[in-house]
Parts: structure tokens; C-alpha cells; sequence
């Protein structure tokens, strides 16, 4: 189980995921990278799921973005598609959290590509007490994007047993 969190707030994008990795009730790892940048530092991408599903999903997704540079909507719902129609691919148990400098999406194996309303999404186990944080902290603070993401990250470690305080923030560059 993880915890991905998406942020925005003027013009700044932030992505931070902590790095736990569990295996039934049993702790694995507990520093586990699951955001990454893509594109040349253009989209920000994190997964919350099975590990080697979500790895296959990076390439696959990355693979969409080189055919689709600068239209995060357009491969995403690609990825979407073949994700959903693939032989292989639809057994995938994932969810991806992308952004890039105007939109923020969630991908899933169903075929969904859904549009967070507000400043920030998260998914995984963790997700929605991070989500809850960090809408309260876009309403009553003037914190960075970046800020907002590493706070609300912390709430949701100190509540939910699957999400660690081992916590990881990307930020777009020239967002």
C-alpha cells in the first residue's frame, strides 16, 4: 500500500509519495521511490499498487507521452485504452498519479482518466487523509506546492499504518 499526492498552487506542481512497501501485514521497505519525473522533467508521474505493475505502467505511459509530447490528456487516455484492452495489460493492479504544468490525472486499468477538482489528488491507501490535509492547507496557509504536499504527506504517515514519514517530493521545474 502507498501514498501518492499531487499539489498545486499557483503555478507550482508538486507530486510525493512516502516509501513504504508492504507485503501482507509486514513491513518490506521502507524507502521505495514511486514518483518519478518524465519527459525531460515536464510531468511528474507516481503509481500506488503492485511495484512491477506499476513499472510496466511507467514504461508503457512514458512510451504514450514520446508519442504524444506536450498532451499529458491525449496519453493518458491512450495509456488508458491499452491498458484496459490489452491481454496483459488489463490483469495490472495500479493506479498512476501524472501531472504536468496544467493538468493533474488519474489513470486506472478500468480506462478511467479523471480530472481531480482543486488543488490536489492522491491515491493509494494513505490517499485520502493526504488529500484531506492538503486541501486544508491550500485553504488556510500560503505554503508552496511543494510545502503543502510534504505536510500533508506527514498527516496522512502519522494516521494511516500503510503510508511512512520516508517521504519523497518532486516538483516540476519551470512549472
Amino acid at each position: 500500500m502507498t501514498t501518492v499526492l499531487a499539489v498545486r498552487r499557483d503555478g507550482q506542481v508538486a507530486l510525493a509519495a512516502d516509501g513504504q512497501v508492504t507485503l501482507g501485514n509486514t513491513v518490506m521497505k521502507g524507502s521505495a521511490k514511486k514518483i518519478r519525473s518524465l519527459a525531460d522533467g515536464q510531468v511528474l508521474a507516481g503509481f500506488a499498487g503492485a511495484t512491477a505493475d506499476a513499472m510496466t505502467l511507467f514504461e508503457k505511459f512514458e512510451t504514450k507521452l514520446n508519442q504524444f509530447p506536450g498532451n499529458l490528456a491525449r496519453a493518458a487516455v491512450e495509456m488508458a485504452k491499452e491498458w484496459r484492452t490489452d491481454k496483459y495489460l488489463r490483469h495490472l493492479e495500479a493506479l498512476l498519479l501524472i501531472a504536468d504544468s496544467e493538468r493533474t490525472l488519474v489513470v486506472t486499468g478500468n480506462g478511467d482518466v479523471i480530472e481531480p477538482d482543486g488543488g490536489a489528488a492522491a491515491v493509494g491507501s494513505g490517499g485520502p487523509f493526504a488529500l484531506a490535509a492538503s486541501r486544508a492547507l491550500l485553504d488556510v496557509t500560503d505554503l508552496a506546492a511543494g510545502e503543502v504536499a510534504r505536510r500533508a504527506m506527514t498527516i496522512a504517515a502519522d494516521i494511516c499504518i500503510y503510508t511512512n514519514s520516508e517521504i519523497l517530493v518532486l516538483e516540476l521545474a519551470d512549472s
